[in-house]
């Protein structure tokens, strides 16, 4: 997945989730690697406020690779697992909708995902600060039967909302539970983000 949507200001998406937007200038667009979107991570001291935080859409490679990293399907790899195991760590990614490509090659036709009854969601993530390059990427997982059915071979780990708080702060045996597709009769797929 490269592409997905947050049709809504840094306000709203702040409200949604009850955390504290700072002076994020975001006013809503799409998201692609290598761009600038709103992530949810906690205090940088340790405390239990959330902040709304701009930051690149993708990780620092591993030491072979040569591009940035933007989705982690293998949990038990030395690479993620490190980071993984601390709730700083992880961040929640909030969107509105995502996209995917559907139907036989030569014929592929863009679709959009979505979260029936929710305008804002979130995507599991973890985050990874350095100098220059505050970045996220995005957990990924076997798809669900409605997106298999469209083709894709993974989908974007979406958290329930009562998961969030756990997602963010415990131990990586008991968020590593949360690593599930999103239910099929909970989304929506169309032609066009929804509105």
């Amino acid at each position: 997945m490269n592409l997905y949507r947050l049709d809504a200001p840094a306000r709203a998406i702040a409200a949604t989730f009850g955390v504290d937007a700072g002076d994020d200038p975001w006013a809503g667009d799409y998201v692609t690697p290598g761009r600038p979107a709103p992530v949810i991570a906690p205090d940088n001291r340790g405390g239990p406020r959330r902040y709304l935080r701009p930051k690149l859409w993708g990780v620092p490679p591993p030491p072979q690779g040569t591009q940035p990293v933007a989705t982690v399907r293998n949990l038990s790899s030395p690479f993620w697992i490190g980071t993984l195991r601390h709730p700083e760590l992880r961040c929640l990614i909030p969107a509105t909708s995502f996209a995917l490509w559907s139907g036989p090659a030569g014929a592929r036709r863009q679709r959009w995902a979505s979260v029936s009854g929710r305008s804002i969601f979130a995507f599991a993530g973890i985050q990874r600060q350095n100098d220059d390059w505050p970045g996220f990427a995005m957990l990924t997982t076997d798809p669900n039967g409605l997106l298999e059915r469209l083709g894709p071979g993974a989908m974007p780990l979406i958290l329930h909302a009562e998961d969030h708080e756990r997602w963010l702060t415990a131990e990586w045996r008991d968020a590593a539970q949360l690593v599930t597709p999103f239910p099929s009769h909970l989304m929506a797929v169309g032609d066009r983000p929804p509105i």
